[in-house]
């Protein structure tokens, strides 16, 4: 187990209505599990690439820093034909970086910052595609990846958290959400593999496909 932060923290994230995360502890407290293997079926399995913009990420040198890893896992899961899916902010604030791009038949869908579930047909793409298994990467690691896979897990998906490609405005802030990921809904402290309504940290070298 390796601590992700330093230093004395004390955040309460809320979700939305009635979804509440665990108040996250200080300093060395903030240490997760390993990230850990999985492997998914490729035809329940859908990969959310969450704001990828040109606002949100090419400004942010630690978002930078995830793309290729996240091209990584996009190559990944469409070459076992997984479902793969974007998020983009309302118009005109929806230009998704080029080293991320989605493929012409890949959906796009349009929400607000924060839980990505939250008044778009995130869960209406997901139910077409037969999706039971959701791969989230994606900024900001303590908003909109933070409560979509809260928001997941309450509707019952298994969550898989890809911990290279996601990021904050620093690396506390991802720090936290780690922490968070695992006690909050569906709580896994010791990050079991695919515990199902529960999110897993693992990363996209660690995610294989059959």
């Amino acid at each position: 187990m390796v601590a992700r932060a330093v230093g004395v923290v004390a955040v309460v994230s809320v979700l939305s209505p009635g979804l509440l995360f665990a108040q996250a502890p200080a300093g060395d407290e903030l240490a997760v599990p390993d990230p850990a293997a999985v492997a998914l079926d490729a035809s329940t399995t859908a990969f959310l690439a969450i704001d990828f913009l040109q606002s949100t990420c090419a400004p942010n040198p630690i978002c930078i820093g995830t793309l290729p890893a996240v091209a990584a896992g996009l190559t990944s899961a469409r070459t076992a034909s997984a479902h793969v899916i974007y998020s983009v902010h309302l118009a005109p604030d929806n230009s998704i970086l080029p080293d991320v791009a989605p493929m012409p038949s890949e959906p796009i869908f349009a929400a607000l910052p924060g839980d990505k579930f939250f008044d778009s047909n995130l869960d209406y793409l997901l139910h077409q595609a037969g999706t039971t298994t959701l791969v989230l990467t994606g900024i900001s690691s303590n908003s909109g990846v933070l409560y979509t896979a809260g928001a997941a897990a309450q509707r019952g998906y298994t969550v898989v958290v890809a911990e290279d490609g996601i990021s904050g405005a620093n690396d506390l802030a991802t720090s936290v959400a780690l922490w968070q990921l695992i006690h909050g809904p569906g709580a896994n402290p010791q990050n079991v593999p695919l515990q199902p309504k529960s999110v897993t940290l693992s990363r996209t070298n660690l995610i294989s496909y059959k």
